[in-house]
């Protein structure tokens, strides 16, 4: 999860200065400024973003940005401000190129403050790929069951750390939207909606990327990080048992994952 100050400081800024002064990058320099990158960029999707824009001249518009990676306009918006935030990416005003009128959009370039580190960051794609193999290793009933625990237990850490859990009643429509901004803050550009008479999780992005596709038993994390938060946010109750039910996802040829919810 992104840091409320991303920029590096101590001894991250100091490095960081060297580093941008020589054009080199020694061990300890390389570290810092890998955490400082981390720092800002938060996830998988947002340093993809943070490529995008760095090889677009032009810059990127959250409109952009939203088609090339299936999100909500308001998901990508945010990526793009954290960024910016940073001083990774800068803003502009300008109307389209194509029509030169109509409402201004903010245009997104990338700055030379990341230009040190000129590799991206792949450690989440390896362990997720790990992950993903050693469950095939599995018998299926005992790698789903084991997924479906780390999610939960994951889940409900989130829960905690989202606070004014023992001091607001939270409904369980209210709960699922909680939900559904944590798992977007993770990558999943989530959101909660009722259909037909059920609520649900619909995630428009996979955080886990293509190695989902390979193994789909990865997808019992997400849904044990639903369950996880949902039993967090609504307190305690021994008679209460969170039921959550795959209905569609991108393993399956959908274009989104849904999760329904009952409890």
């Amino acid at each position: 999860m992104a840091s409320a100050n991303p920029t590096p400081t101590g001894k991250a800024a100091s490095a960081t200065l060297a580093a941008e002064a020589t054009g080199e990058l020694n061990a300890t320099d390389f570290s810092s400024v890998v955490t400082a990158l981390t720092a800002a960029f938060g996830d998988t999707t947002r340093r993809e973003i943070y490529l995008l824009a760095r090889r677009t001249t032009a810059g990127v518009t959250a409109a952009q940005v939203a088609r090339h990676f299936d999100l909500h306009p308001n998901v990508a918006r945010h990526h793009l401000d954290k960024l910016a935030a940073g001083g990774y990416l800068a803003i502009e005003v300008a109307r389209s190129s194509a029509t030169g009128a109509g409402r201004p959009s903010k245009h997104y370039r990338a700055t030379t403050k990341a230009d040190a580190l000129d590799l991206p960051l792949r450690h989440d794609d390896v362990l997720v790929t790990l992950l993903g193999r050693a469950l095939s290793m599995l018998p299926p009933e005992q790698a789903e069951a084991m997924a479906l625990e780390v999610g939960e237990e994951y889940g409900a850490l989130l829960a905690e750390r989202m606070g004014d859990l023992g001091e607001t009643q939270r409904s369980f429509r209210t709960a699922l939207h909680a939900v559904a901004d944590a798992l977007t803050a993770h990558g999943f550009a989530a959101h909660a909606e009722k259909r037909n008479n059920e609520l649900r999780i619909v995630s428009e992005h996979c955080p886990f990327g293509e190695a989902v596709l390979e193994n789909p038993i990865i997808c019992a994390v997400d849904r044990g990080m639903v369950r996880g938060l949902v039993d967090r946010l609504l307190g305690d109750d021994p008679d209460r048992e969170t039921v959550v039910s795959l209905q569609s996802s991108k393993p399956m040829g959908d274009r989104a994952c849904i999760t329904t919810v009952e409890t």
